[in-house]
């Protein structure tokens, strides 16, 4: 799978925390400039042309603990907007498509094209939808709110049982916990 970070972007060190989540582990990485990635058990450091030697495990970091806390309000249904430092890193067609994302209010859905419109590429849903597969910072940048015109879930880092898993908790059909 394609991850837009590779080991020469990063100009400071990165560094790593695992939380445990209702959807399985997650990997969070940060680095100075802020959360750079959410891995699922899907993918790993080497998908980023990364090693455990690379990218410290680390226990005391002020922008991994933050999003780990964030991560376990937003599981308990306690938070629907997040607040940690992101660097998310990308070309401008990118970087325009995650920040659209990132206005999708809690609990609603859009569709590709619609995305592509708030992005500022009318009619590039396919560039779109190829673009969210590479979100390096899934949940909070809510990739699982972007759903097929026609109300199909398609398409999921994380494989459509845990977008329908995300998409069920913030409708309140179900608790993660």
């Amino acid at each position: 799978m394609g991850m837009p970070l590779r080991k020469a972007d990063y100009v400071v060190s990165p560094r790593r925390s695992t939380i445990q989540s209702p959807v399985g582990p997650l990997v969070l990485i940060a680095d100075d400039g802020g959360l750079t990635h959410i891995l699922f058990r899907t993918h790993t450091l080497d998908d980023l042309g990364l090693s455990h030697h690379d990218v410290p495990e680390v226990t005391d970091d002020l922008v991994l603990n933050s999003a780990a806390a964030q991560l376990r309000e937003y599981f308990d249904g306690d938070r629907a907007e997040f607040d940690v430092p992101l660097h998310i890193d990308g070309n401008d067609f990118e970087v325009a498509v995650w920040k659209a994302m990132q206005t999708i209010p809690y609990g609603e859905t859009i569709s590709y094209g619609e995305q592509a419109e708030i992005a500022g590429h009318a009619g590039a849903f396919q560039a779109v939808g190829a673009t969210n597969g590479r979100n390096p910072i899934p949940i909070i940048v809510p990739c699982h709110r972007v759903i097929g015109s026609d109300g199909s879930l398609v398409g999921f880092g994380g494989g459509l049982a845990m977008k329908r898993q995300l998409l069920d908790l913030e409708s309140g059909v179900q608790t993660l916990f």
